[in-house]
C-alpha cells in the first residue's frame, strides 16, 4: 500500500484511476481495457507531479525527506556495493544498531561505508532507534575510520537521523564527547570522505559523520542544526509554527548549495526517491564514482587540506576578506587601542598611578 502526503490528494486521486483503468475486471465481468484513457490520465498525473514537486515549500521538503517509503541506507549499501562485511561494538561500551558500518567493495575497490539506518517497519524502526545514534554508534564509527584511515580505504557515510538521541543513558555515557571527537576524527583523516544525505541531516547527530570533503544531498533532503518542530518551539513557543521556522532555517538542498554548505545536489526521480529506486541507485552510483576519482591523484596532505579550506570557506563569501584563497588574510589583526596600550609612554604612565595608588591605601 502506497502512503501519500498530505498535499498528494490529487496524485492518489489519479494513480487509484489508473489502477482501475488498467484492471481488465469490473462489477460486469470481463472488459477491454481502455489504453487511450490509461495514457492521457498518465500524462496528466506525471504533468501534476511536475506542477508539485518543483514548487515545494520548505516544510513540503521535510515531509518528503521524512517519507516512509522512502529509501534508507540499507537499502543502498544492500545494492550499491559488494562483499559488505558489517562490523560491530565500539570496543567500549556495546553495539549501536542504528548506525551500519563496515568494509565493502565498489567498482572493485575497497571502501569503508557507514549509514545511519533509521528502519522499514515499526518493529525495525524501535531496534534502529529511529535513526538517532548513541554515544557507542559514534565511537564505534571512530574506530573503523581510523582502520580505513590506516589502510589508505576512502570513507563513504549515508546521512539520515533527526539527530543525535538524547537520552539520559546515552548523556550519561558521553554523548556531547563523542559527537565532538567523531568531528575531530573526521577532520584529521587523510583519505577521502563522502557524505551523502539521503533523508534528514538533523543537528550535531548529522555533522558528526558529515564532516567531509564532500558534502552531497538529495534533492529533496534536508539538512539543519534543528527540527522545524524543534525551532517553532524555542522561537514561538508554537510547535506548530514549523512553517516560518522551516523558511527561515534554509535547510534544504537548493539552499544550502547557494550558501555553499554542501558540495552537490543528487537529482530525484519526479514526485521523490521512493517513486523510482532504481534510478535514484543510478543517479547516486554515479555520484559517488565522479567524487572518488576526483581525489585519484591527491596526496593524503592535500585531501585533509581540502576539506579543512573547504569549512574554513563556509560563510565568508560576504565577510571582511577579499578572497577566500589565502587563508594567511584570517590572522587576527591588531587595532589602534591595543597598539597605544604597549607603546612606552603609556605603560610608563600606568606604572606611575598604580604606585601612587599603591602609597595612598598605605597611607589610609
Amino acid at each position: 500500500m502506497k502512503n501519500y502526503l498530505n498535499f498528494e490528494n490529487e496524485i492518489k486521486n489519479l494513480e487509484n484511476e489508473i489502477e482501475k483503468l488498467k484492471d481488465p475486471y469490473n462489477q460486469e465481468g470481463l472488459s477491454e481495457v481502455d489504453t487511450e484513457k490509461i495514457s492521457s490520465t498518465q500524462a496528466e498525473l506525471d504533468e501534476k507531479l511536475k506542477n508539485i514537486y518543483s514548487n515545494l515549500d520548505p516544510w513540503q521538503t521535510t515531509m518528503v525527506a521524512r517519507h516512509e517509503d522512502r529509501p534508507k541506507s540499507k537499502f543502498f549499501i544492500d545494492n550499491l556495493f559488494e562483499d559488505f562485511i558489517s562490523l560491530s561494538g565500539d570496543r567500549h561500551y556495546g553495539e549501536d544498531k542504528s548506525v551500519l558500518t563496515g568494509f565493502a567493495k565498489f567498482n572493485g575497490n575497497s571502501v569503508l561505508v557507514i549509514g545511519q539506518e533509521k528502519g522499514e517497519d515499526l518493529d525495525s524502526r524501535i531496534e534502529r532507534n529511529f535513526g538517532m545514534m548513541r554515544p557507542e554508534g559514534y565511537r564505534k564509527t571512530i574506530r573503523l575510520m581510523n582502520l580505513a584511515n590506516k589502510f589508505n580505504i576512502p570513507i563513504i557515510s549515508f546521512i539520515d537521523t533527526p539527530g543525535a538521541y538524547p537520552g539520559v543513558g546515552a548523556e550519561e555515557r558521553g554523548q556531547a564527547e563523542a559527537i565532538a571527537k567523531s568531528i575531530e576524527c573526521c577532520m584529521e583523516l587523510k583519505v577521502p570522505t563522502i557524505a551523502i544525505i539521503i533523508g534528514e541531516g538533523g543537528s550535531g547527530g548529522a555533522i558528526a559523520l558529515a564532516s567531509s570533503n564532500k558534502v552531497i544531498m538529495f534533492e529533496n533532503a534536508i539538512y539543519s542544526v534543528i527540527s522545524p518542530e524543534g525551532c517553532a518551539t524555542i522561537l514561538w513557543r508554537d510547535p506548530k509554527k514549523m512553517l516560518d521556522a522551516a523558511k527561515a532555517m534554509k535547510l534544504s538542498a537548493k539552499d544550502l548549495l547557494k550558501l555553499k554548505v554542501i558540495d552537490e545536489i543528487i537529482p530525484e526521480p519526479l514526485g521523490g526517491a521512493h517513486r523510482d529506486r532504481d534510478r535514484m541507485l543510478e543517479n547516486l552510483k554515479t555520484c559517488i564514482t565522479q567524487n572518488l576519482d576526483y581525489f585519484k591523484d591527491f596526496s593524503p596532505e592535500e585531501i585533509a587540506n581540502e576539506r579543512k579550506n573547504k569549512f574554513l570557506k563556509i560563510g565568508r563569501n560576504d565577510g571582511f576578506i577579499s578572497t577566500t584563497e589565502d587563508f594567511s588574510s584570517l590572522t587576527i589583526k591588531k587595532n589602534k587601542f591595543e597598539n597605544i596600550l604597549k607603546s612606552k609612554k603609556i605603560q610608563i604612565g600606568i606604572g606611575i598611578g598604580v604606585i601612587l595608588l599603591g602609597l595612598i591605601f598605605l597611607i589610609i
